[in-house]
């Protein structure tokens, strides 16, 4: 069921994103006179087609891609026998470069406004929810890629590349991240250490699969839901209780409870549990897996910010042209031979895994809105058989005057579909190799 939950919303979102990027196409392409003989979501074998006017509106089998045949285009279809005749006046290769140019740039624009559109309606609806850098008073917890970084847990992140840090987030923007210099300075026994960011740390992090960060507050708890029939149930443990201690050992953060079960795996501890202002022990067994059956609440206040529509739209549409300057950033490294194409790139599997194994609205919308830009992005790489690839033609032919051949375009395209055709191919490799390794 998992499963079919994550594959369900990888192609609920490209059916709406791919749907909206051909419809682009399509679109200028009537407006312009061009006849457009197909409108195509998935890829064949068909299963529904129904023909209007002059184009067959199509749904196909294989859900991930779609596109939209128009007279006279040199295209993946490699339909080229009508390109032997005479160009017909509502044929793509009878337009004006300028037309033809708008045409393939159409799907690219498309899918830009719904990014913009997604994060703006997303922070107008749900507003902020963001940790106060305030808030995390007793410093982070240092992983074994936070302390390879430098960090030491009780370190207090000040400051990212010289900038006051405000929301605890930050520490984990794109800024930080894919910067050429990027460093935090920490307060660390009072005094300030500049920690600098490895080039090479999405490849870590990418190795980091047990770990959700290189560092994460540190923080009291206290005990929230009890799991029923657990080892917590039956050795009394209740709802708003503190586990102070665990085998006379102090336990006021989170992460040091977690070290004391993972210590004592498959014994029995003794808590102190603080309980109405009183001090209750109790024992309960740990078990295999280094848990005793709670969800602990740490004690932490979010800071929430509503924002007006006015507000909203500078705001979305920044966190949308983010997306492309990440993209940029992490092209940027991968060429640079900072960081590793096979742990940077994700296929399919990837992406459904992005999603997750269990349906939220905000989530689902906001990782469609991030891939609606990142198609946009990949869509105007200039490599034949995407968008970027005629652009690239069109824009020649519209400087020197001289179009290029059908002959030439044909050639092209075959190109850019072996190339394309390899690099899904690495991409789902890689997938399953990350799944397996």
């Amino acid at each position: 069921m998992d499963i079919l939950i994550m594959v369900g919303q990888l192609i609920l979102g490209l059916t709406i994103l791919v749907g909206l990027h051909e419809l682009g196409h399509m679109l200028t392409a009537k407006w312009f006179g061009m006849r457009v003989e197909k409108y195509a979501i998935g890829f064949p074998p068909k299963v529904f087609g129904k023909k209007i006017g002059e184009t067959e509106y199509m749904l196909g089998l294989i859900p991930l891609g779609g596109f939209v045949k128009i007279s006279g285009m040199v295209d993946e279809s490699m339909d080229t026998e009508s390109l032997k005749e005479e160009p017909k006046p509502w044929e793509f290769r009878a337009k004006p470069a300028w037309q033809r140019l708008i045409v393939m740039m159409g799907g690219i624009i498309v899918n830009v406004i719904t990014g913009i559109v997604i994060f703006i309606a997303l922070t107008y609806t749900y507003g902020e929810q963001y940790i106060p850098a305030k808030e995390v008073k007793y410093g982070v917890v240092a992983n074994d890629l936070g302390r390879e970084i430098g960090f030491q847990t009780g370190d207090k992140v000040v400051a990212v590349n010289g900038k006051e840090l405000e929301k605890f987030e930050d520490i984990r923007s794109m800024d930080a991240l894919l910067g050429s210099n990027s460093y935090y300075t920490v307060e660390r026994n009072g005094q300030l250490v500049d920690l600098k960011v490895p080039v090479d740390l999405m490849d870590k992090l990418a190795d980091n699969k047990n770990e959700v960060f290189f560092v994460e507050p540190r923080l009291p708890f206290k005990v929230g839901q009890v799991v029923k029939g657990s080892a917590a149930a039956k050795a009394g443990l209740q709802p708003e209780d503190y586990i102070t201690m665990v085998n006379g050992q102090s336990v006021k953060f989170f992460h040091e409870f977690q070290a004391a079960l993972k210590e004592n795996k498959g014994k029995a501890i003794t808590m102190t549990v603080e309980r109405n202002e009183k001090l209750v022990k109790l024992k309960a067994e740990v078990s295999e897996e280094g848990t005793i059956g709670f969800q602990p609440v740490p004690l932490l206040q979010y800071a929430t910010r509503e924002y007006s529509l006015a507000e909203a739209i500078p705001m979305g549409t920044d966190q949308a042209f983010s997306v492309i300057t990440a993209n940029l950033k992490g092209f940027g490294k991968i060429f640079r031979g900072e960081v590793s194409a096979s742990k940077s790139l994700s296929g399919p599997i990837g992406i459904a895994q992005i999603f997750g194994d269990t349906f939220n609205w905000y989530k689902f919308w906001s990782i469609t809105g991030m891939l609606s830009m990142v198609l946009a992005f990949m869509n105007f790489l200039p490599i034949p058989a995407l968008d970027g690839g005629h652009v690239v033609f069109l824009t020649y032919e519209m400087i020197s005057g001289r179009k290029p051949s059908d002959n030439f375009l044909e050639n092209a395209q075959k190109v850019g579909m072996v190339l394309l055709l390899g690099l899904m191919a690495f991409a789902i490799f890689n997938d399953v190799f990350k799944i397996i390794f």
